[in-house]
């Protein structure tokens, strides 16, 4: 449904260690660094973008934002979970579970605090 995501990083090659094994976890057609030399993950004709802000002012977090990705297992949520917290990254919200109407879910902070969201729906 989105055309791209740009977070903000602190230290851009942090927020890179961090993405590369989260999106290790999901499948990515292409990753690399764009014209603007910024880290990119591409699925389809959708883009994850991370980058230094272009106003030169700190990156922060959006407070009650969440950008969530949509995995291929329940699996592959927990181990896109693995992933982030021994790449930099924080749990947040509550450990990785499954919910009561079979959505897997888990929830991170990346190294500058952008909250993400894997998840898991099942069609049983």
């Amino acid at each position: 449904m989105f055309s791209h995501v740009v977070v903000g990083a602190l230290d851009v090659d942090v927020a890179k260690q961090f993405y590369d094994a989260i999106f290790q976890q999901m499948p990515v057609d292409e990753q690399g660094y764009d014209v603007q030399n910024r880290p990119f993950y591409r699925q389809g004709k959708q883009r994850f973008i991370v980058t230094l802000p272009i106003n030169g002012q700190p990156a922060t977090h959006a407070n009650g934002g969440t950008i969530g990705f949509e995995l291929t297992s329940c699996e592959a949520v927990y181990a896109w979970h693995k992933a982030g917290v021994e790449n930099g990254g924080q749990s947040a919200e509550s450990p990785p579970h499954i919910r009561p109407d079979g959505k897997c879910v888990a929830y991170l902070r990346d190294p500058s605090g952008n909250k993400l969201c894997a998840f898991y729906q099942s069609n049983s």
